[in-house]
């Protein structure tokens, strides 16, 4: 599971994270209810804007950390391989796809109460949270602390309460799909540098077969992730959070944003072996 690690820490929470970052302007009842929700706006409220944007970036990490851990090529073109990766994902592409799906399939009022959600204080205080453990420097220290956080909540209501957590948040999921993304590009890649001439779609098969084998590691990262992020979060915090995400507005923005991202990350990587073909090309 090459480069797959570091990204599944990094996607403990990618269905669902918070960016306090921006608000959305609040309106009476009445305006609500004839206003058109922007699922634009929406979409950047929640945390999806900020995990959109590391995409270029996390994806050219994974694809390189695993080049070199095969020991196939030097360093430095490895290295260039990442800059190819990285220059593959536009972030701003892709927030206007999912954009677009959410517009599409949520209803105004659905839209209107991930808004609402996202602009009450309980919901900002868990968004830095979780944006703070996005950030790469923090991964090893939630691998460092793994066995001390589980040692601290144990069979409290925090641990207890993660089922429901991944269940809602979809958060193992979208790192089990986001891990096969990186696989899969990092296959195409390592195709470009041999002889092997598998096409994508039978590149993907084989990659996909991986993925029970794969959701049992990404969970036990998922969890651990969850136990760090949250661990400064009141239980009554939490609850709100999790009510949140089983709502019926919260579970449609989860499901769309989930698949909506799938779909726009696939996208890409399925032209990395053919863009890394030209760049090798004499």
């Amino acid at each position: 599971m090459m480069g797959g690690n570091k990204i599944c820490v990094f996607l403990m929470s990618a269905a669902l994270l918070g960016s306090p970052a921006f608000t959305v302007a609040a309106t009476s009842p009445a305006a609500k209810q004839q206003q058109t929700v922007d699922a634009r706006q929406v979409l950047r409220a929640s945390p999806m804007d900020d995990i959109i944007a590391q995409y270029p970036t996390m994806m050219s990490q994974g694809i390189r950390d695993g080049l070199k851990q095969t020991g196939q090529v030097p360093p430095m073109v490895a290295d260039a391989v990442g800059y190819v990766v990285s220059n593959s994902f536009n972030s701003q592409k892709i927030e206007q796809q999912v954009a677009g799906r959410l517009q599409a399939e949520l209803s105004n009022g659905q839209l209107q109460a991930v808004a609402d959600w996202y602009n009450t204080p309980v919901a900002q205080k868990i968004s830095r949270a979780e944006v703070a453990a996005l950030a790469p420097v923090v991964w090893p220290q939630i691998s460092a602390q793994a066995g001390q956080l589980a040692q601290r909540f144990g069979n409290t209501d925090r641990a207890k309460s993660f089922v429901r957590f991944n269940r809602a948040s979809r958060a193992t999921q979208s790192a089990v799909d986001t891990t096969i993304a990186v696989q899969l590009g990092l296959a195409s890649t390592m195709a470009a540098f041999s002889s092997d001439s598998a096409n994508f779609e039978t590149l993907q098969k084989r990659i996909e077969s991986q993925r029970p084998a794969l959701k049992g590691v990404v969970e036990q990262q998922v969890f651990n992730s969850y136990l760090y992020a949250y661990q400064d979060i009141s239980g009554a915090e939490m609850e709100q959070y999790l009510r949140f995400l089983e709502s019926d507005a919260g579970a449609a923005f989860t499901r769309v944003v989930s698949s909506g991202v799938k779909q726009a990350v696939i996208e890409p990587v399925e032209s990395i072996g053919e863009q890394l073909s030209q760049f090798l090309a004499p």
